[in-house]
């Protein structure tokens, strides 16, 4: 993938997961400036969600640690670089909901 193609999938990433987060009704606000999403929770912590251009990758800093995502084109999804299981949408909603204290499902937007 180029950095075009990538950059046009992971905007359009972050955008469904602003709409995920919108969805799920948690109260988490949420904030984009240029590359970088921050969620924001009633407790004041953040989750930092942000695009790496020159590795291809989505990054997500956390409470819990820093994460990155590779995309996998042949199952058309984002999933941890260290286990391939792990999809963005269901570890951003066990992100958030440890961050929250409250359950967090952040489907994916189809």
């Amino acid at each position: 993938m180029n950095e075009s193609e990538f950059n046009a999938l992971a905007d359009e990433t972050i955008m469904a997961i602003e709409d995920a987060v919108e969805a799920s009704g948690a109260d988490i606000d949420y904030d984009t400036a240029g590359d970088i999403l921050t969620l924001e929770f009633t407790n004041g912590s953040q989750i930092i969600i942000n695009k790496q251009a020159p590795l291809s990758q989505i990054w997500v800093a956390a409470r819990s640690g820093g994460f990155h995502f590779d995309y996998d084109a042949a199952r058309q999804l984002w999933h941890l670089n260290s286990d391939d299981q792990k999809e963005l949408f269901a570890q951003l909603s066990q992100y958030c909901t440890e961050q929250s204290g409250e359950s967090v499902a952040l489907g994916t937007a189809e």
